[in-house]
């Protein structure tokens, strides 16, 4: 099969033919049908973060695919049915995070393309267990981003405790931040999105953000005060400004949502101020498998919309280097 392979952090992705991977117990064969391009594989491809994964690997967590076949200890009824290969591969499914609903959190859990291959080929090998169903009415290139951009906003709108009429700032219309807004909304917030990018503020207004705020003419914090303050400010840029920012607006009692993670960045959070005002800062990681399919049955019934273009795996370093110098309206997907 066809792959595209981390074989050094300061090189480019290799395309290598290797072997189809077999499905050991509680496991499942995906031919992948599309996989989405999220900024945390190139984290993973540069070794950006302080936990490394081990080297060769084939990055990618948003692939999405038919189950071709299985190991033991699966029924045979799941072969034809289309999956979700999330960032939560597996998890120990027995501490306290995991039986008290945060599988998330759990300290033995295996991440799809980090610690264990993904998405970026044309199979890949899953845990049955954490392999979603995706509904039918979901097109796998809708369903890619789902799988993280989605959840993980969807989880961070959850976590920032979004109520009817909040205000709530998204910083950083993308991938996330595009699937963010609508959340925002269903939950019955009203939105302010904040962007540099002209044309990304464009379709912020599109999927009905009430506000726009273009944060390279100015300061992000002070336009948002100015109408009031933010709520909840959920932070799906990776600029370590935008982060301060974000602090910045809230009114008293609002909370700052931490999704995006920059490379070595740290939050100066002044503490006087964050006790007088009652600020909260809640670090957001993605969705369980429960919130997946909260995810995907919004999108199901017309709930959401997904903004995403295709690009072929053979193109996978040109497609990076489009992320990275942000020139990306919302997601790439992997169409195999």
């Amino acid at each position: 099969m066809k792959a595209a392979v981390v074989t050094d952090f300061s090189s480019l992705l290799e395309l290598r033919e290797v072997p189809i991977p077999e499905p050991g117990p509680q496991q499942i064969l995906v031919r992948l049908e599309t996989c989405g391009i999220c900024h945390t594989d190139i984290h993973a491809a540069h070794g950006d973060w302080l936990v490394k994964p081990a080297l060769p690997l084939i990055p990618g967590h948003e692939g999405v695919g038919i189950v071709e076949r299985v190991g033991a200890g699966v029924p045979e009824t799941r072969v034809g049915q289309r999956v979700a290969l999330p960032w939560l591969g597996s998890a120990c499914g027995e501490c306290g995070f995991c039986v008290s609903g945060w599988e998330t959190l759990c300290e033995a859990q295996l991440n799809t393309g980090y610690s264990i291959d993904g998405g970026y080929a044309e199979y890949a090998v899953a845990d049955a267990r954490y392999a979603v169903p995706v509904p039918d009415g979901v097109a796998p290139l809708e369903a890619s981003p789902l799988t993280c951009a989605g959840v993980t906003t969807y989880k961070a709108v959850k976590v920032g405790n979004v109520r009817p009429a909040d205000r709530v700032a998204i910083f950083g219309v993308g991938g996330l931040g595009h699937l963010a807004i609508q959340y925002a909304r269903i939950a019955g917030g009203f939105v302010t999105a904040v962007d540099i990018e002209p044309g990304k503020l464009d379709l912020a207004r599109e999927l009905g953000a009430d506000h726009v705020v273009d944060a390279s003419a100015g300061d992000p914090a002070e336009a948002i005060q100015a109408e009031g303050g933010a709520d909840v400010a959920i932070v799906l840029a990776t600029a370590p400004s935008a982060f301060e920012q974000a602090l910045r607006s809230l009114r008293r009692g609002g909370r700052l949502v931490c999704v995006g993670i920059p490379a070595g960045g740290i939050l100066p959070v002044p503490i006087f101020e964050a006790v007088i005002k009652g600020i909260s800062v809640i670090g957001s990681i993605v969705g369980t498998r429960k919130d997946l399919a909260e995810v995907f049955a919004l999108h199901a019934a017309g709930r959401t919309t997904v903004k995403a273009e295709t690009r072929k795996l053979e193109d996978i370093n040109e497609a990076f280097e489009e992320v990275l110098a942000n020139r990306v309206p919302a997601r790439l997907v992997i169409e195999f």
